[in-house]
């Protein structure tokens, strides 16, 4: 039996919708506005979401990136992120000339810790990048307090949480900018892609430009901007993926809530939704002694576990940074997310249960 960690959802309609772009050689277009696929997924994500607007970028790393671009980040400028994240959130501070600040996590949620955010902040600090990790929703109320105490930026990254919500607001919707991934592995995929959310028309407007080589009406360069189009092709993926997430994430819930019910009697930290909190499952995550040993025997077995950020942004190699972060250390060492995703079968949860049950009594 074999099992992937995320294996992305993809049905005849989203093959239709590609056919139909490849017919019409409508692959991608230059204009301002984007594509009429494109349009028509932003003004379903900007929906979905709450937002005024939705900007359509080529990957979530672009969102990032022209998001830090929107607000003027620049060289000498600080940018507070957590370590215990994929290298894209530091990477994007980077490719704009700032420099990333490290900042450690909760245990609770693997999210960034207020407490530790508010020791790290100097006069140097421009913005906050707060990381929705595997799903779950970092502490915004905390975070955007210090973050008008300090006159501060926030950029949420919910490339990981794209219908996860608090109180029923969507997340990304949080700050100024929200910015999510739409990678063959998220909940909705556009196979590359990614989006940023606003309610300001001005940094709609910026953005617009930024993706397009700084362009309003062609050649006509108004601003510092790149290639981040989204193509027609991916944009159509993306519009049939917007209409399904609903029933892609009631699936994900389901699959969770079996795997909490069969796994309540191992010694193991299983995920938990906070109060207000609805999670989208992006990916199941449990905390577990002798983690590599545990995965290697569940990847033996055919599942697709696997521990997501087991280095830590901050002790790769190109960033290689002596920040304290006891947290993120900790949660590195034992993190593993299993398999929930729409595809995942009763049958699969049972089987994944049996094989964790047989790893942790050896």
């Amino acid at each position: 039996m074999k099992i992937p960690i995320n294996v992305p959802a993809i049905g005849r309609e989203e093959v239709e919708e590609v056919r139909s772009v490849l017919l019409e050689k409508s692959l991608t277009t230059a204009a301002n506005a984007g594509g009429r696929r494109v349009q028509e997924f932003e003004r379903l994500l900007a929906s979905y979401t709450g937002s005024k607007y939705a900007i359509a970028v080529n990957s979530g790393t672009a969102a990032l990136q022209a998001a830090l671009y929107a607000l003027d980040i620049k060289s000498g400028d600080e940018v507070l992120i957590p370590s215990f994240t994929f290298v894209a959130t530091a990477n994007a501070v980077v490719s704009v000339g700032a420099k990333p600040v490290f900042v450690d996590i909760l245990s609770s949620n693997y999210t960034m810790s207020p407490d530790d955010l508010r020791k790290k902040i100097t006069r140097k600090s421009r913005a906050i990048i707060p990381v929705h990790l595997y799903g779950n929703f970092s502490f915004m109320k905390e975070i955007s307090e210090i973050a008008r105490r300090h006159n501060l930026d926030i950029i949420e990254d919910a490339a990981q949480s794209l219908g996860t919500s608090y109180r029923k607001r969507q997340s990304g919707t949080f700050s100024r900018l929200g910015c999510f991934s739409m990678y063959a592995a998220k909940v909705v995929t556009a196979g590359e892609g990614g989006a940023i959310v606003t309610d300001e028309k001005g940094l709609m407007e910026r953005l617009r430009k930024i993706r397009n080589h700084g362009m309003l009406h062609g050649y006509d360069t108004r601003m510092l901007g790149l290639n981040l189009r989204l193509p027609e092709l991916s944009a159509a993926v993306a519009k049939v993926q917007m209409k399904k997430l609903p029933m892609l994430l009631k699936k994900r819930e389901r699959n969770a809530k079996v795997l909490n019910d069969l796994l309540h009697d191992l010694n193991i930290i299983l995920p938990t939704e906070r109060a207000g909190v609805k999670v989208n499952w992006y990916l199941y995550t449990i905390s577990t002694k002798n983690r590599d040993r545990v995965a290697k025997q569940l990847n033996d077995k055919g599942i697709g576990a696997m521990a997501y950020y087991a280095i830590p942004a901050h002790k790769t190699p190109f960033y290689s940074s002596n920040s304290r972060l006891p947290i993120t250390d900790w949660a590195a060492s034992t993190v593993l997310s299993l398999p929930v995703h729409p595809l995942v079968t009763e049958d699969n949860l049972h089987y994944i249960s049996r094989a964790l049950h047989q790893a942790l009594a050896r």
